[in-house]
């Protein structure tokens, strides 16, 4: 079965990997953590550690997809037969699933407000009108919802299609639009005054708002920007074909995925010091804030129909990767067809998201723990599923797998060369656990506490 596996082209193995990794996060909340951690300083430790630690964990990610060739849990199941390590393979397709249950909402507003970029003039309305209009769609019943399973519809329909006709072919079209588009909407930016006070704040680091919050939030961001830990890295990668070269395509995935982070910074750090707006507003500032800033340019409309094309398309290309990691798990784990797994998947992906769409109104006071339902599956996955899904990875290959097997997979047989071998190895043995712990207590506000005790 492993031997007939289809795979990705040349080109869709990196369009669609570097799709998987590319999401809202890279639009909005990219921007957002330099906003709140010092603009170029966080920029420097964020590059720093996707080097240190993200490409290394992805190539480690790789190895798992492509040398099981099977879905993320049937990996470990592969791995490491009647043990608890196959517990990481569930986590990942569980978080995968879980996210899918909130992405999916903030994917639907995207289609909202590109809805309203062709119907309703941005012109003459104030701040505050923007405002008490987002409160109003989002914690509403229909429109936030019917959005919702407008998006979960576009991309059942691509997962069902298949990994040829569907997911690389996707990836073929959605990926060169979403640069296109985001070098279109660069230049709009940097034609405006406060282009230069934005690229300073971008790319001219003060070294004195570097401290150890910097660094975690910096490590964090490199952790989650590449899609760590959820199953896409390891469901894509059993695509790649035996020659693959797993280095190159990391490195590849992780520096387009870097770009389309700083190209997102370039787009909207000249508009805020443009308009002497607060670029740390989080989802306010795509869904509040910018509208405001599309309406007071010539031809605000236009420009708000691109912004909102570029965010639901980077939307698309992740919620399809999550989607293929539950769907390709119920269809080889339980020898279902892709039809029936992708309709299994959407269909339980439905009722989460209505709860979670609902927790914005109707559901708002229904709170776990003090979380909306949103929140408590946004917590769950981003704090803890996920940061110990990719420590307990690294801890896996680095210890449980004979050293020959990794470096046969990676050096493809050794018909390539891998120079830092052995630093890699010992990236993953030890730096790495130990960093994604320190994320993984940071996230939890752990580490807040143990300061505060001692």
């Amino acid at each position: 079965m492993n031997q007939q596996r289809t795979t990705f082209g040349r080109i869709g193995v990196i369009l669609a990997t570097v799709g998987s990794a590319v999401g809202l996060g890279n639009i909005w909340r990219f921007p957002y953590m330099l906003g709140t951690n010092g603009g170029a300083a966080f920029l420097l430790i964020y590059i720093i550690c996707i080097l240190l630690l993200g490409l290394p964990v992805m190539i480690t990610e790789f190895f798992i997809g492509r040398h099981t060739k099977r879905n993320t849990a049937g990996a470990f199941k592969q791995l490491a037969p009647n043990t608890k390590w196959q517990l990481i393979g569930y986590n990942g397709v569980l978080a995968a699933f879980l996210i899918l249950g909130f992405y999916y909402v903030i994917a639907g507003w995207t289609l909202e407000y590109l809805f309203q970029s062709i119907t309703m003039p941005l012109e003459g309305r104030t701040a505050t009108d923007f405002d008490a209009e987002f409160k109003l769609f989002s914690s509403g019943i229909f429109r936030p919802i019917l959005w919702t399973l407008v998006f979960i519809t576009i991309t059942h329909t691509i997962v069902t299609t298949g990994v040829k006709k569907g997911i690389e072919r996707a990836s073929k079209i959605l990926m060169p639009l979403l640069f296109l588009i985001l070098i279109i909407m660069c230049i709009r930016s940097l034609t405006l005054s406060g282009a230069k006070e934005g690229l300073d704040f971008l790319f001219k680091p003060d070294f004195s708002k570097i401290n150890s919050s910097t660094i975690l939030s910096g490590m964090g961001q490199a952790f989650f920007s590449l899609s760590i830990g959820m199953g896409c890295l390891i469901t894509y990668s059993s695509y790649f074909s035996d020659k693959t070269n797993l280095q190159r395509t990391a490195l590849e995935v992780t520096i387009l995925d870097t770009t389309v982070a700083l190209l997102a910074g370039i787009m909207i750090f000249p508009a805020v010091f443009h308009f002497n707006i607060e670029p740390s507003a989080g989802v306010e500032l795509v869904f509040v804030t910018l509208p405001n800033v599309f309406g007071q340019l010539p031809f605000g409309n236009a420009w708000s129909f691109i912004f909102y094309i570029l965010l639901a398309v980077a939307a698309l290309t992740s919620t399809i990767s999550l989607h293929e990691v539950a769907t390709l798990y119920i269809n080889e784990e339980f020898g279902i067809t892709r039809k029936r797994a992708t309709l299994y998947v959407s269909l339980g992906v439905v009722i989460l998201c209505v709860l979670s769409s609902l927790s914005f109104g109707s559901l708002k006071h229904a709170t776990i723990f003090g979380l909306t339902f949103f929140e408590l599956l946004d917590y769950i996955t981003a704090k803890i599923m996920l940061p110990l899904g990719g420590m307990f990875i690294c801890i896996f290959v680095g210890h449980r797998i004979d050293k020959k097997i990794l470096k046969a997979e990676l050096t493809n047989k050794g018909t390539i060369a891998f120079y830092f071998f052995n630093s890699y190895c010992f990236f993953i043995r030890y730096i790495a656990p130990v960093a994604i712990g320190f994320i993984f207590l940071n996230e939890l506000g752990l580490l807040q506490w143990i300061k505060s005790v001692f």
